[in-house]
C-alpha cells in the first residue's frame, strides 16, 4: 500500500531549482488538490528566517497563480531550518521537525546529495520516508550501483524517486495513448515498417551561468544519458499490462537492457561538437571556451549525437539516434519516426514515393503525420500533406506531475535503480571513446544548425 506524504522537506531550499521549478509545481498541485494538507520545510546553509522563506514560497506560488485552502494552510505553517545537512546532527534536527510521513527532496548538487545519503545512515527517520533525488544518478555504472546500494539500505525501492522531469511531461502519456489506443499505429510499430527513429532536443539557450555543473557533464551526460534515453524507452517499450508503477517501469527497463551503441562502434556511431561565437535572436554569444567557469581542456560537448540499436524482435536493425545541443539557431524538440517507403507504386502514379513520417513534438505537445496524397492539379501526381493534431495546452508543469508521484507514494514517473545503471552502461563506450579523443570534437557557430559537416537527422 502506498503511503501519502504529510511533510515535504526540501534540502537546498535557497537554490534556483527550488524557486524556479519545485515550488511552482507544488503550487499548481495544491491549487488543484485544495483539500490536501501538506507541511513544507525548507532547509539550506543560508541563515534565512521563516519570513524570508515564506516570501520565496509566496512569490513562486504567485508565478502560477496558486490559490485555495491548501495553499493558505501551507503558507501559514511553512518553516525554514538553517542546517548543514551533510552533518548527521543537523540533518536529524530537520527530520525531527517533520510531521507524519516525510519526503526529502534533494535539490542539491549530486556530490552533496551523495553525502546526505551517507549522513542519513546515522539518523533516526520514519520507515515510510520517501527520498527524491535529481539526476545525474552517479557518474558511471559503478557509482550508480553504489548509490543504489546506499539508498536501498535506507528505504525500499518503491520509496525512492529518481526524478527525471521529462517523465512528468504530458507527452509521455500522449505517446502511450497514441501507440496503444490506435490500431493504425501499433501493428506497424516495428522494424518491418519503421526505417529509423530520431529523438531531438535542440535548445537556443547557451550555458546560462551553469558552468559549475555543465562543464563537467556536457550534452551527452546532461541530456542524452538520462532524459532522452528515458523518452526512447517509452517510445520503444513493449505494451505494459497496466499503467501501474511495476508494469511501466519493467517495460522501460527491458527496452533499455536490450540497447547498445549502433554496430558496437562508438567512433562511427557518435558525434560531438561545441559552439563558437555567434548570434541568436540578436544576442551575441561568446565561444563556449570563453564562457566564465569553462575549462577548455575538458573538451566539453555542447552538442551530442549517438545512434543506438535495441536488439529485440521489434527493433533489430532500426537505427535510433538521440541528439541534444545548446546555442543552436532553432529550438527543436521532437520524436521523428520515419517509416519505410511503399514497396511499389502503381504504374502511372508519379511522385518521389517519400516515406511516411510521424513527428511527435515535445512542447507544445502536438503531432504531425506527413504522407503522400493525390493533391490538386494532376491527379496522377503525388504531393506531400501533413495531418496535424494537438494533444492539449500542456499547462501543467512537469514538476507538478513529479511532485504528485512523490507525495502520493507512486514512483511510476521516476527512474528505477536498475534503469539508472543501464543509462550509464549504454553510453559507457561513447564516454570512453570521447575521453580518449577517438571521436573528434567539431565546432559550430552559436545560432547555426550545427557543424556544416554533419548530416541532418529527422
Amino acid at each position: 500500500m502506498t503511503q501519502r506524504v504529510d511533510t515535504l522537506i526540501i534540502l537546498g531550499a535557497t537554490g534556483d531549482l527550488t524557486a524556479r521549478l519545485l515550488l511552482p509545481g507544488l503550487g499548481q498541485l495544491l491549487t488543484e488538490q485544495s483539500d490536501r494538507r501538506l507541511e513544507l520545510i525548507g532547509s539550506g546553509r543560508m541563515a534565512w528566517s521563516d519570513e524570508e522563506w515564506r516570501a520565496v514560497v509566496t512569490k513562486s506560488f504567485g508565478e502560477v497563480s496558486a490559490s485555495g485552502a491548501a495553499i493558505d494552510a501551507l503558507l501559514e505553517s511553512t518553516r525554514y531550518i538553517a542546517a548543514d545537512v551533510t552533518d548527521p546532527d543537523d540533518l536529524g534536527k530537520v527530520l525531527a521537525a517533520a510531521k507524519g510521513t516525510p519526503a526529502i527532496y534533494f535539490a542539491l548538487p549530486p556530490a552533496v546529495a551523495v553525502n546526505v545519503v551517507a549522513a542519513l545512515g546515522s539518523v533516526d527517520y520514519p520507515a515510510d520516508m520517501a527520498l527524491a533525488l535529481e539526476k545525474p544518478f552517479g557518474t558511471d555504472v559503478a557509482s550508480a550501483e553504489a548509490l543504489n546500494a546506499a539508498l536501498i539500505k535506507l528505504v525500499p525501492e518503491n520509496q525512492i524517486h529518481r526524478v527525471d522531469h521529462f517523465l512528468g511531461r504530458s507527452t509521455v502519456f500522449n505517446i502511450m495513448g497514441m501507440r496503444f489506443a490506435n490500431r493504425i499505429f501499433e501493428p506497424v510499430w516495428n522494424s518491418d515498417h519503421i526505417a529509423s527513429i530520431d529523438i531531438v532536443y535542440d535548445e537556443q539557450l547557451a550555458l546560462e551561468g551553469r558552468a559549475g555543473y555543465y562543464d563537467q557533464a556536457g550534452a551527452l551526460v546532461d541530456m542524452i544519458q538520462s532524459h532522452l534515453l528515458q523518452v526512447m524507452a517509452v517510445v520503444a517499450m513493449e505494451p505494459p499490462a497496466t499503467l501501474g508503477q511495476d508494469d511501466v517501469r519493467d517495460a522501460k527497463e527491458l527496452a533499455l537492457r536490450a540497447t547498445h551503441v549502433w554496430a558496437d562502434d562508438p567512433t562511427t556511431s557518435s558525434r560531438r561538437a561545441r559552439y563558437t561565437a555567434g548570434t541568436i535572436d540578436g544576442k551575441t554569444l561568446p565561444s563556449y571556451v570563453d564562457e566564465e567557469g569553462v575549462d577548455p581542456a575538458r573538451k566539453t560537448d555542447t552538442l551530442a549525437e549517438v545512434t543506438l540499436e535495441i536488439s529485440t524482435w521489434r527493433w533489430k536493425g532500426v537505427p535510433i539516434t538521440l541528439r541534444s545541443g545548446k546555442a543552436l539557431g532553432a529550438r527543436r524538440r521532437e520524436i521523428v519516426v520515419t517509416f519505410k517507403p511503399a514497396q511499389q507504386l502503381p504504374v502511372g502514379l508519379k511522385g518521389a514515393n517519400e516515406p511516411t513520417v510521424l513527428r511527435i513534438f515535445l512542447g507544445p505537445d502536438a503531432m504531425a503525420l506527413e504522407i503522400d496524397i493525390n493533391g490538386p492539379g494532376d491527379p496522377f501526381e503525388l504531393e506531400r500533406a501533413s495531418l496535424e493534431a494537438t494533444f492539449g495546452e500542456g499547462q501543467l508543469l512537469a514538476y507538478r506531475e513529479v511532485l504528485a508521484g512523490i507525495l502520493d507514494g507512486d514512483p511510476s514517473l521516476s527512474v528505477r535503480g536498475d534503469s539508472a545503471v543501464e543509462g550509464w552502461r549504454i553510453l559507457a563506450p561513447v564516454i570512453a571513446a570521447w575521453a580518449a579523443d577517438e571521436v573528434p570534437i567539431d565546432d559550430y557557430p552559436a545560432g547555426s544548425e550545427g557543424p556544416e559537416s554533419w548530416k541532418p537527422i529527422g
